[in-house]
């Protein structure tokens, strides 16, 4: 009865080790920090970012002192003066909005910067790790810097079509 249980038990570990998916976990955070061409991209994207912030903060200085120059005289303006110094100040505020968008909005300088800057190098660490995920036969590659990710999965492992057929779409 024992050796029934022991050949029983070492055929269901060797079914199960035939059907194991290698996989392996990397920290690409801790990879790209150890780049020395992604400290410079990281260093020349920071400068971009600080000589941005101080051209805003200028115009909002510029904007702040129009502002106070306008309470302390809006009482002795004319109301046509007044409503083309409100105007103004309309239009200024537009454009310091506008200015922050254009810089550090979704898809702004700052965006595109980092995309020309930090993409190539990430590019970079993504053909290292499917290199080696093809070398080692890795099914999948997580990538622990922030929260899971999979970075790499071999593509026989993709079941979407299946499911897709399962669900009446071609």
């Amino acid at each position: 009865m024992k050796k029934f249980f022991l050949v029983a038990f070492s055929i269901v570990m060797i079914s199960l080790g035939a059907e194991a998916q290698r996989y392996a976990v990397i920290d690409s955070k801790f990879i790209l920090e150890k780049m020395p061409e992604y400290k410079d991209a990281q260093t020349k994207l920071d400068q971009y970012s600080q000589l941005w912030q101080q051209e805003i903060d200028q115009r909002q200085a510029a904007l702040d002192k129009m502002y106070k120059d306008f309470d302390a005289e809006q009482v002795m303006l004319p109301d046509a003066l007044k409503k083309k110094r409100e105007d103004e100040l309309y239009n200024k505020e537009k454009e310091l909005r506008d200015l922050q968008r254009k810089r550090f909005g979704f898809e702004g300088d700052l965006f595109k910067k980092r995309q020309e800057l930090i993409k190539p190098i990430q590019d970079k660490v993504y053909n290292a790790v499917q290199k080696l995920a093809v070398e080692k036969q890795y099914d999948f590659i997580l990538d622990k810097s922030e929260g899971i990710t999979v970075i790499f999965a071999d593509p026989k492992l993709d079941k979407s079509e299946e499911v897709l057929r399962n669900m009446g779409i071609k």
